[in-house]
């Protein structure tokens, strides 16, 4: 279930809970084993194989779960720039990777527990669920608050002031449904975007820049705009890896972007950037990189033009 972009609703029929910054999982723990997919439904098992131990946390009992998996800072804060270093997806990390950024789920719903689907129950049942689930401590495994009559505009100034993502505003009579729903509605303190890679550019063996499209209504991919800022230098060097085996030749998609030097790719890689505003004909303004996320391409849509 994914949650709508917009401002947060008013009233006192829902839940407000801090936007994480890190990949959505879902999680199966049954049997004593722990199965870990990703929100385009590749099995990342390998990639976090810490999780293995929320198995004792739940007491062995067989679950489905809905969260986000985050690596913190020094400040406890979840930091996308942090998971990065986790990747590629699908490999088990070096010993000395799993010390130096380790990570944990933030289940924030469940599915089914012991074979009963939950997915029709309201979510404020579901919650309830969710937090007796947890028998033991665990480094792997939080469930975090939920917050019931307070104001989510309240809450997104907290997330502002405490730099946190942003807040997820979730109606507590919905039900779980696949897709996007209007019964969770998303507000980021800046606003973002996920759009595919087409094009980089930059010295020898690293990036200085990406150029990044997304699909319009009609299907077709178009420029959003370009992104060189929010980069470590790792991830400078590491995207240089990814983007060097797919380039090609002739321009990815078709405008005036097409004669400025870019180094083409195949649209294959997703990334998010945060941003001030979009317009069709000027593109992203005060954009930067929050990093790779496992996104079907063809799901990347040009971001709604701001007001």
């Amino acid at each position: 279930m994914l949650a709508t972009l917009g401002a947060p609703p008013r009233g006192d029929r829902w839940s407000v809970e801090w936007k994480f910054d890190g990949q959505r999982a879902s999680v199966i723990i049954a049997g004593g084993e722990v199965i870990v997919f990703s929100r385009n439904g590749s099995d990342v098992s390998l990639t976090f194989p810490e999780l293995s131990s929320a198995a004792a946390a739940v007491g062995g009992r067989a679950v489905v779960l809905d969260g986000e998996v985050v690596a913190l800072d020094a400040d406890g804060r979840p930091s996308f720039t942090r998971l990065q270093r986790r990747w590629p997806q699908q490999r088990r990390p070096r010993p000395e990777l799993l010390r130096a950024v380790p990570v944990r789920l933030m289940a924030f719903d469940v599915l089914a527990v012991d074979g009963q689907d939950l997915t029709d129950e309201p979510y404020e049942r579901r919650r309830e669920v969710l937090e007796s689930l947890i028998v033991e401590e665990s480094a792997v495994l939080t469930v975090p608050k939920a917050f019931v009559g307070i104001p989510a505009a309240d809450m997104l100034e907290v997330a502002r002031q405490h730099q946190i993502e942003g807040i997820v505003t979730k109606a507590l009579d919905s039900p779980y449904r696949e897709g996007r729903s209007p019964w969770w509605v998303k507000t980021p303190v800046r606003q973002t975007a996920e759009l595919v890679v087409v094009a980089f550019a930059g010295p020898p063996g690293r990036v200085g820049a990406l150029l990044l499209a997304g699909y319009d209504e009609a299907g077709e991919l178009e420029v959003a705009g370009q992104v060189g800022t929010g980069f470590s230098a790792a991830m400078r060097r590491h995207l240089f890896e990814l983007l060097q085996p797919i380039e090609r030749h002739s321009p990815t998609v078709a405008g005036p972007a097409a004669a400025q030097g870019w180094r083409w790719v195949g649209p294959v890689y997703v990334g998010e950037v945060a941003f001030r505003e979009y317009t069709p004909e000027r593109g992203l303004r005060h954009v930067s990189w929050k990093g790779l996320r496992d996104v079907d391409p063809r799901r990347a849509r040009l971001p709604p033009a701001s007001n």
